[in-house]
This record gives C-alpha cells, sequence and structure tokens, in this order.
C-alpha cells in the first residue's frame, strides 16, 4: 500500500510551502512523487501473449527509484511480477526459444546478470562481476550472452615519494591524471580503462573477455544468424579521444577473435541489427558535417553483395530506436516530431506506414518526448503510452488504435484534479517561424481571473517537450499558476532546418520566440503581467540567464544547472572536445568575441530580475562553477540573488526523488517571495 508522508524542508521554505506539507487535497503535492510509477523497457513474446517490462517506483525509505519486472497479459491485461524487493531490476531480454528471461540487478549489492525461468519461475544469478554490465544480448541458440563491461588499466603514479617511515601517516598521494577525458557526469572521476566486450554460459560461470584492446567496444550487438560472429558499434579509430562521434559497425569473429571494419566513413554509425534471414544488416548514422544538428538515416546494407542504401534519405526527420520485422522484409523505427514519439514501419523497397504516433515519455519529471517499443513475430506491437495527465503504462496498437493494457497510476493520481494541458502555435516576431507550445492550466482555472505565469524551457538545446506527464509542471499548476513551455528554435522533432538555426548562434532569437509566447498568453487577458516568472535548466539555464539579461519584464527569475560563460564551460565540462568542435567555430582562443557573444555573462550588468541559481555541486557536464560565477557577478552588481546547491547531485539533479521536490519547493518559494 502506497503512504502519502511528508518531508521536512526547513523553516526558510514553509512559509511558502506550509499549505503542502500535510494536508491532504485532491491537487498533486510535493510527497505525491513517492506514489508516482511508470514503466519502461519493453519485450514481448513472439506470440504477442505477453509484454515484460519494467515497472519502476520511489521507495521513500532510500529515496531512490526501485525497479522490478513485470508482465501483462495481451488479451487479459492481467500483471504478474516477475521479481521483487526494493532495488533496480533492469534490461530483461526473452531468450530466444522464449524459455528464459535475462535481466541485471542490484539485488546482491551490485549489478549482476541474472536468469529467470519462465515455466518453473526458478531464479538464479549467473555471474559475479567486478563492474556493472550493460547491454546483454542472446546468442541465436539461448546458451549463452553476450554484454559489455569496463575493464581498469594497470597504472601506476609517475611519482613515488621516498623517506616515509614505517607506520607514518602522510597526505593522500597527488592524484595523476593525462586522459583526455578524466571525469563523467553521474560517475565522478574516471578510472583508466576500457569497455569491453564479453560471453557467459546461459546456466552461470566465469565470462569470457572478447576484446582486449584500447577502444570502448561497448555498443549493443546482434549476432549473425550462425552464432559465429556479431556485429557491434564503437569509435576505434586513432583519434577517437578527439573526435568522439564517429562510430563505425564492426564485425567480431567469436573463434578468432578477429574485428573486420563494416562501415567506414566521418559520422556516427550504430545500433547494427542482423534481419532475422541473416541476409541483411540495418544500422542508423548520418555524415558528419560539425553542426549542431543532423538527422540520422536508416541504412541497409546486404551482406552478401556489400550494397549500402539509406531507406530515409528525404526523411526530415532523425531515426530512433530500430527492430526488423519477422519476415526481413522491413524494419520499425521511432522518430520524435512535433514533441511527440512515433513508430514507422519501413519496408526495404515501398512506402513508409505510420504505426502509432502515441509513444510516450519515459521521464515524468520534465515533459520530454521518448519512449519505448517492441514488436512480436507476428506484428504485435507494444509500447510505452503516457500523456499529459498520467506517466508511461504499456498499451499495443490494435486497428491502428491504441489500447492501454496497464493503468500504474490510478491509484495515485485517479482523485488527484490535474493541470489540462492546451496545444498553442505562435510565429516568432523574429521572423515569422512556426513555434509550437503547451499551457498547463492550473485545476479548476477561471479564465475570468488573473493567473501567475511560469515560463519553463527545456535543455538540449537541441531536445524536445510534447505533451507528456511532468511532475514538476503538475506542482507548478497545483500552486495556481499558468505553466508555459515551448520548442523554440533549435528544438529537434521540426526537422534539420529547424534544429540547425542555432548553429553558431545559441542562445539569439529563440529569446524572441519565447517572448512571442508569453506575448501570446498575456493578449488572453488571464494572465497576471506584474507575476510573470521564468525558470529553466540546463540549455533552459542558459536561455534563463540570457532573457534576464535581455529584458527586466520578468518578476523572478531561477537560473538551473546553467552554462553562463561558454568558454570556461569548454574548459571544464566533461564533454569538452564534442563542445568545442560541434557548438562553435573554433577553439575558444581563436574566437574569443564569439564565445562572449553568445555568453549570459556578458550582459550580467543590465540585470535588474531578482534571480536565484539552483545546481547539483556534482555537476560536471554544466559544471557548479558556472553557477558560481553569474552568482558572484549578480552579488557584484547589486541583484537580489541566491544560490542553491543539491548536494552529490548531478546534471539531472533529480535522480533522487527528494531532490525533485528539492528543485520544486525552492523555485516556488523564489517566486512567491518575489510576488508584488
Amino acid at each position: 500500500m502506497k503512504k502519502l508522508l511528508a518531508l521536512s524542508f526547513g523553516s526558510s521554505l514553509v512559509l511558502g510551502c506550509s499549505n503542502l506539507a500535510y494536508a491532504e487535497t485532491n491537487t498533486l503535492q510535493l510527497q505525491d512523487v513517492f506514489n508516482l510509477e511508470y514503466a519502461n523497457q519493453i519485450d514481448i513474446t513472439e506470440d504477442g501473449k505477453t509484454v515484460y517490462f519494467v515497472r519502476n517506483r520511489m521507495d521513500i525509505k532510500t529515496d531512490r527509484k526501485v525497479g522490478n519486472i513485470w508482465s501483462v497479459d495481451y488479451k487479459t491485461k492481467q500483471m504478474q511480477p516477475l521479481t521483487s524487493g526494493v532495488h533496480m531490476d533492469y534490461s530483461p531480454v526473452l531468450s530466444p526459444d522464449g524459455q528464459r528471461l535475462a535481466f541485471i540487478s542490484t539485488r546482491d549489492g551490485s549489478s549482476q546478470i541474472y536468469i529467470k525461468w519462465l515455466k518453473t519461475g526458478a531464479m538464479a544469478k549467473i555471474s559475479n562481476l567486478t563492474a556493472s554490465p550493460r547491454a546483454i544480448t542472446w546468442s541465436p541458440d539461448s546458451n549463452r550472452l553476450i554484454f559489455s563491461m569496463f575493464v581498469p588499466s594497470a597504472t601506476s603514479a609517475p611519482v613515488s615519494l621516498p623517506g616515509k617511515p614505517k607506520g607514518a601517516t602522510w597526505a593522500e598521494p597527488a592524484k595523476f591524471i593525462d586522459d583526455v577525458y578524466y571525469r563523467s557526469d553521474g560517475g565522478g572521476y574516471t578510472q583508466k580503462g576500457f569497455s569491453q566486450l564479453f560471453s557467459i554460459d546461459a546456466n552461470g560461470g566465469n565470462a569470457k573477455q572478447l576484446t582486449h584492446d584500447e577502444f570502448d567496444n561497448a555498443g549493443d550487438v546482434s549476432f549473425s544468424n550462425d552464432g559465429k560472429s556479431l556485429y557491434f558499434s564503437a569509435n576505434r579509430h586513432k583519434n577517437n579521444l578527439l573526435k568522439p562521434t564517429n562510430n563505425e559497425i564492426y564485425k567480431l569473429d567469436l573463434a578468432s577473435q578477429t574485428i573486420t571494419e563494416i562501415t567506414n566513413r566521418d559520422g556516427p554509425d550504430e545500433q547494427p541489427k542482423v534481419s532475422p534471414d541473416g541476409r541483411y544488416l540495418a544500422y542508423t548514422g548520418y555524415d558528419d558535417t560539425r553542426t549542431n544538428y543532423e538527422n540520422a538515416q536508416l541504412y541497409i546494407r546486404d551482406l552478401k553483395t556489400g550494397n549500402t542504401t539509406s531507406l530515409t534519405p528525404n526523411f526530415d526527420r532523425s531515426v530512433g530506436q530500430i527492430k526488423w520485422s519477422a519476415n526481413s522484409k522491413g524494419v520499425y523505427f521511432s522518430y520524435a516530431d512535433k514533441g511527440q514519439t512515433a513508430l514507422a514501419y519501413q519496408p526495404r523497397s515501398g512506402k513508409r506506414k505510420i504505426i502509432t504516433e502515441q509513444i510516450g515519455s519515459v521521464a515524468f519529471g520534465r515533459p520530454y518526448s521518448g519512449g519505448d517499443f517492441d514488436v512480436s513475430e507476428d506484428g504485435e506491437v507494444a509500447f510505452t503510452l503516457a500523456d499529459t495527465q498520467r506517466p508511461a503504462d504499456i498499451a499495443t496498437v490494435k486497428r491502428g488504435k491504441a489500447q492501454r493494457l496497464t493503468t500504474l497510476n490510478a491509484d495515485a493520481l485517479g482523485d488527484k484534479a490535474l493541470a489540462k494541458v492546451e496545444e498553442i502555435w505562435i510565429k516568432s516576431s523574429h521572423d515569422e517561424l512556426p513555434i509550437q507550445g503547451w499551457v498547463a492550466y492550473p485545476p479548476e482555472f477561471d479564465s475570468s481571473k488573473k493567473y501567475p505565469l511560469i515560463l519553463e524551457i527545456h535543455g538540449g538545446p537541441v531536445a524536445n517537450y510534447g505533451p507528456h506527464f511532468s511532475a514538476e509542471i503538475q506542482l507548478f499548476a497545483a500552486k495556481g499558476n499558468v505553466v508555459l513551455y515551448m520548442n523554440p528554435r533549435g528544438s529537434d522533432s521540426y526537422g534539420k532546418e529547424f534544429a540547425q538555426t542555432i548553429h553558431h548562434n545559441y542562445p539569439s532569437n529563440d529569446f524572441d520566440d519565447l517572448m512571442t509566447g508569453v506575448d501570446a498568453l498575456i493578449e488572453k487577458g488571464f494572465i497576471d503581467e506584474s507575476k510573470l516568472f521564468v525558470t529553466g535548466g540546463s540549455g533552459g539555464g542558459v536561455l534563463t540567464a540570457w532573457i534576464v539579461g535581455h529584458t527586466d519584464r520578468f518578476t523572478a527569475a531561477v537560473v538551473a544547472k546553467p552554462v553562463i560563460n561558454w568558454i570556461s564551460f569548454v574548459l571544464t565540462a566533461d564533454f569538452y572536445p564534442f563542445f568545442a568542435d560541434y557548438w562553435f567555430p573554433g577553439k575558444p582562443w581563436d574566437h574569443i568575441e564569439h564565445y562572449m557573444k553568445h555568453s549570459p555573462i556578458s550582459y550580467v550588468g543590465n540585470v535588474k530580475t531578482p534571480t536565484m541559481l539552483l545546481t547539483g555541486e556534482s555537476d560536471y557536464r554544466t559544471p557548479i562553477s558556472e553557477t558560481e560565477q553569474f552568482y558572484q557577478a549578480l552579488k557584484l552588481q547589486g541583484v537580489d540573488t541566491a544560490m542553491v546547491r543539491i548536494p552529490d547531485a548531478s546534471h539531472g539533479i533529480t535522480a533522487r526523488p527528494s531532490n525533485l521536490m528539492t528543485k520544486v519547493a525552492y523555485i516556488q518559494w523564489w517566486f512567491d517571495k518575489h510576488t508584488k
């Protein structure tokens, strides 16, 4: 049974959140975050009768997301648990013979591979690995599994201090770093080593290492039909560290462990999938032109002739997840379109067919698009279904219509009055470019009254919001705010030209797009212009900082995990070779004027808006030093400012449920504090 428990945020937040702390109402409350669930990681049986999935929930005692594997019957909609416990069970993969389910679990304190025998219900751990496995794949005969795992390299410090007496206590030795990538967001400072491919018997035993060189061989794999070789994606070029997106498809002979290059071009080739008849290899990729965005295309390679063809040369969307049809005549693929995720079937020759446009996001913090799907041998499609009122459930497509199989949040949200979300389109004041957005109205909205407006901006910047459930949006609306979120120029899901309008030009006229949306809502007559607020995270934090440097129309702003200075960002972020090559015309010292022209720090002298900053202390994507720069600059300018630092949080901040609550509570408190 789910319980509603209150969390205390201290006296400084009580004023803004006291009505949220203990009272049970019919609107969404902060503590309700712990009651939410969502489904993802789908695997459907070949006969299409059963769908396996990971059921994720929030554990209030450990303040962690936990997940177990469940099944749901296609006809009866009856659900059954396959695993249980307060830990993460994830990556379920059915064996080709349909007898067993492999998955990864943290139940013994580390990530290990487990097998569930579906007929008997028996379950066993088959691995004893020293690092976390990923991307488990069955062999065609169901006898073994392939996975990738990090293997540390032997290292020794170049300096060893002499003269230490026995029993003496000296300072911890210095840390010597000479790697290009030495820390990663969510992973901290990295250890030397590489991800390698391994094989393990499906009945358990010692894992056998298949690759041994100094490259990260960590991509998804696909077996040849005879099981003697496998295809995988990796960047094995000599300059791979400074050109991190140049993946190729390789073939590994399992007997000789010989690796053969299959593709060879400047650009990422990924997701190798061998057709069921063994004749073709499908994969995704594009020619790299060093722009901020390119559409990934769907390629088919004839493994007999070597001929390769793109099946989507004129499709102005990026191909996502791919899966062959059972007859090898075509490929199913997902793609983002206007803030939603769709699924299409593309035959090897012939016209593309849309299967559904209702794949729902598996993120519930902010309304990003995304989702998962799988296809049975008979062509039954299972997918995640979500909308503005519910996080992801499991659904199927029948005669072109979605049929929901689960209702995971019926108890948590069934009696809640949620914000209704309405789609809007505006034409940017800059150039009349059509811009899509959504408006979330507070429960019991009355258009004759006046409401505060929160403009909430997505990150990326090449990403997209859509009509998806968002705990953060719903919580803001429950406090009586109208919430506007948009996909300004530079967002994906609208084609390559739309996304590339911010190439070497960000931020810029995306500011005009957002202000046009705000003006459009004000014109409707129900917005209190003395209560205009703006917030956003990551790329949205950049734009929020840019906005307060270019207008003082907002009453207050919260800048979350931003970039303030593009020069310092490129020289401190974890993935800096990519940012320098793709987001800018060159290295910072060669283009200082360009970098500073698009840096919010350059306009801090214009800021009058009370502006709070909020960032995770372990953020290595947009390091907290960016936040500190803006905070100290605002202090020097005499601007009302504050800094909220989330301990141990990386770039996502909300990996722990209480951090999501903290983020929303602090943002709302800052806005309440500055309400006129």
